[in-house]
């Protein structure tokens, strides 16, 4: 659920906007947020919503598109 590749939100905040998994170290998460990048203790994130999940992959696509290469 929270591994790399899951998309993911921050249960105590939105300020980050949502965001997907890039890396995982013990209870930390790298997750490429819309507006950050950020580690985050694994508790502190939920699974995203399905419109949370089409935000982010519409924004890693315009992001790809725009710069190319790995978002």
């Amino acid at each position: 659920m929270r591994e790399p590749g899951a998309y993911v939100a921050h249960t105590g905040t939105d300020v980050y906007g949502p965001g997907k998994v890039i890396g995982a170290d013990g209870e930390w998460r790298r997750v490429r947020f819309v507006h950050f990048v950020a580690s985050i203790a694994v508790r502190d994130l939920r699974t995203a919503s399905a419109e949370e999940k089409e935000q982010v992959t519409a924004w890693l696509k315009q992001k790809s598109a725009r710069h190319g290469g790995r978002w």
